[in-house]
C-alpha cells in the first residue's frame, strides 16, 4: 500500500489515552492537536508522519479496529476479552495494570468450592460466563450491571461479583474480599487484520520502537 495512506489510531478516553500518547511521544510520534484541551475536534492529525488518531469509549475501541475504522487500538485487557472482536492482539504496554477476579464476602468461598449454582453480578458478562462455564464447569446465573457492582452481594442480589479489582481499598470498605482470581490485565494494542497484511511494515516498526522503549524502561 501507499506510504501516502494514513494510519489511524483508536484510543480508549481518559488516563489510558493520556499515557499511550505520552509513550508516542518518547518514540518520536506527537499530536499537538489533541493537547488543545478546549477542541472539538474529533479526529486529530499528524500529517508529517500520516497518522491519524481519534478517542473513542474503551468498549467501542475493539469495534473500530474490527472493521477497519482504525488500523491500531489501545485498551485494556479486560475490554478485548467482554467484545471478543476479531483482532490481533500484538504487544502488552505494560501501564493500567490491575487483576479480573471474582469477588464476594467470605461465606461464598465455599459456593465456590463446592460448583453451587450461584448469582454472578458483572460489567463484564461474556468473560463471567467464560470463566464460569468454561474454566471452572459451574453453572451460574450471571446479571449484568452498568453502575457499582459491589452493590450486588450487599443487598443480595448476587452471591459474589467479577469485575476489576485494582487496589482492593472499595472491596475492604464493603467486606468483601478477592475469593478467585481470573487473570491480570493491563493496557494492550491490538491491530486490524487486514491492516496488518496491508500495512504490515509499518506496524511493525511501530511495535519495535515501542518494545524498545519498554525494555528500556523496565532495565
Amino acid at each position: 500500500m501507499s506510504e501516502e495512506r494514513y494510519l489511524t489510531f483508536a484510543l480508549g478516553k481518559g488516563r489510558l489515552a493520556q499515557k499511550t500518547l505520552a509513550l508516542f511521544e518518547e518514540i518520536g510520534i506527537t499530536c499537538e492537536e489533541m493537547k488543545d484541551k478546549d477542541t472539538r475536534k474529533l479526529i486529530f492529525v499528524n500529517e508529517e508522519l500520516k497518522l491519524r488518531f481519534f478517542l473513542a469509549k474503551s468498549p467501542d475501541v475493539p469495534t473500530y479496529v474490527e472493521y477497519g475504522a482504525a488500523d491500531i487500538g489501545v485498551v485494556g485487557k479486560d475490554t478485548i476479552l467482554e467484545e471478543n472482536r476479531n483482532v490481533y492482539e500484538v504487544l502488552d504496554l505494560g501501564f493500567g495494570k490491575c487483576r479480573m477476579c471474582v469477588c464476594g464476602p467470605e461465606s461464598a468461598r465455599e459456593l465456590l468450592k463446592h460448583h453451587e449454582r450461584i448469582r454472578v453480578a458483572s460489567k463484564y458478562p461474556h468473560i463471567a460466563k467464560e470463566y464460569f462455564y468454561d474454566k471452572k464447569h459451574q453453572t451460574v446465573d450471571i446479571i449484568k450491571l452498568n453502575g457499582s457492582v459491589e452493590l450486588g452481594p450487599l443487598v443480595e442480589l448476587s452471591d459474589v461479583i467479577v469485575d476489576i479489582v485494582e487496589t482492593g481499598g472499595t472491596l475492604k470498605e464493603n467486606g468483601l474480599d478477592v475469593l478467585e482470581e481470573i487473570c491480570p490485565l493491563s493496557a494492550r494494542m491490538i491491530v486490524n487484520p487486514v491492516s496488518m497484511q496491508m500495512e504490515a511494515e509499518r506496524i511493525k516498526s511501530l511495535v519495535l520502537a515501542i518494545r524498545k522503549k519498554l525494555a528500556e524502561k523496565q532495565s
